[in-house]
């Protein structure tokens, strides 16, 4: 995380939830105005690991064999030989992944949910950590397609930069104006200690009234008025794992209802689609899940996660200090 904030200043919680992506074995959507830093955090997270990197940069003439890999005949074996496309890397970063066509996204697919790609019937496995980082500008809408329902399911989280505060954005024109801090980025990690993190992660405990609040929130989006598609069941499985990564994180090796509370923006958010009539009433979806969250029962009197943007007091829900 300090390797990290080399680059990117005064974003600690965005670092952190990134950094919670990779641990829960997930995929990070990073949705922002252009300038802000949504590349420049994907490299640096790239760049702070000793591991295989490639960068995708999706145009409208992009083609799914560009990702995914092409047979090609061999002229001296006489036969066909396959040759791996831009995913077969430990971290895929997706620069402007709404600029490329439907068909192309749609290479995507089995590669963030099964860790494999399928090439003309054969099947090739990808390598261990594996993470797509892809960003969009949800602003721009000439040029671009929007990310199906089934692709966007299989990010774990979608985060915004946000612009930085005066305090930030001054010590990024010290340190960023003579050179590019990115360019003398050393690796911190490796693949290997990052799989060992990932089998620590697997390992949190997650109490049965844990899970169960878990179930609730995503529940709640699938009944909610204003919501005319919930999240899915892949939807729970991420949270919760998101969830534990964020207690390990945090030092612990339990999680909190607070974590899930935490973290049920960024990872319900992208998912749902809410009905015609709160389209027309300009409400957002991190809106309408912020207000799902807030209505069901909340734990208290806890040490608070810096996920946790709540004010103080809104929790309601009465839950002992490991969560159950």
């Amino acid at each position: 995380m300090a390797n990290i904030e080399q680059v990117i200043e005064g974003k600690s919680a965005t670092v952190r939830l990134a950094l919670a992506v990779l641990l829960a074995e997930g995929h990070l959507l990073i949705e922002d105005v252009p300038g802000v830093g949504k590349t420049k955090l994907a490299k640096a997270l790239a760049r702070s690991i000793d591991c295989s990197v490639r960068r995708i940069q999706f145009t409208p003439d992009l083609l799914p064999s560009d990702v995914t890999g092409v047979s090609v005949y061999n002229q001296e074996t006489r036969d066909f030989e396959f040759k791996p496309g831009a995913v077969f890397a430990n971290l895929v970063v997706g620069d402007e992944i709404n600029r490329a066509s439907p068909k192309t996204q749609s290479a995507l697919l089995e590669c963030m949910e099964e860790r494999q790609v399928t090439v003309d019937g054969t099947t090739y496995e990808l390598q261990s950590p594996f993470m797509v980082i892809a960003t969009q500008n949800p602003m721009e809408m000439e040029g671009t397609y929007p990310l199906p329902e089934a692709q966007r399911d299989r990010f774990t989280a979608r985060i915004a930069m946000g612009y930085p505060d005066p305090r930030a954005e001054l010590a990024m024109l010290g340190g960023h104006g003579a050179v590019d801090p990115l360019n003398s980025l050393r690796p911190v990690a490796d693949a290997a200690l990052v799989r060992r993190l990932i089998a620590t992660v697997r390992g949190v405990h997650a109490a049965d009234a844990v899970q169960q609040y878990a179930i609730a929130l995503v529940t709640a989006t699938r009944e909610a008025p204003e919501i005319r598609l919930g999240a899915s069941p892949r939807c729970t499985l991420q949270l919760l794992r998101t969830a534990k990564a964020v207690a390990a994180l945090e030092g612990r090796d339990y999680v909190l209802p607070d974590d899930l509370q935490a973290l049920a923006v960024p990872v319900l958010a992208h998912r749902i689609i809410p009905t015609a009539d709160a389209q027309l009433n300009r409400r957002t979806t991190d809106a309408i899940v912020a207000e799902i969250v807030h209505r069901l029962p909340l734990p208290h009197d806890r040490a608070r996660s810096p996920y946790d943007t709540r004010a103080a007091g809104d929790g309601r829900a009465n839950f002992d200090s490991r969560g159950r």
